[in-house]
């Protein structure tokens, strides 16, 4: 179960293959879901830092 097994996610990043263990749009969801939390984020602190009046 190292970095030579080809049935973990591990030996997926290894050889940089996809698959059931490591499906790309799996990978391609959470970067998604990440960056629009990033972007709330950053429009959250934008409004926090205006001077209200």
């Amino acid at each position: 179960m190292g970095k030579g097994d080809m049935r973990t996610s591990r030996g997926k990043r290894v050889r940089g293959t996809f698959g059931k263990s490591r499906s790309r749009e799996a990978i391609k969801a959470r970067l998604a879901r990440k960056a629009a939390n990033a972007k709330a984020n950053a429009e959250k602190m934008a409004a926090a830092s205006k001077p209200k009046g």
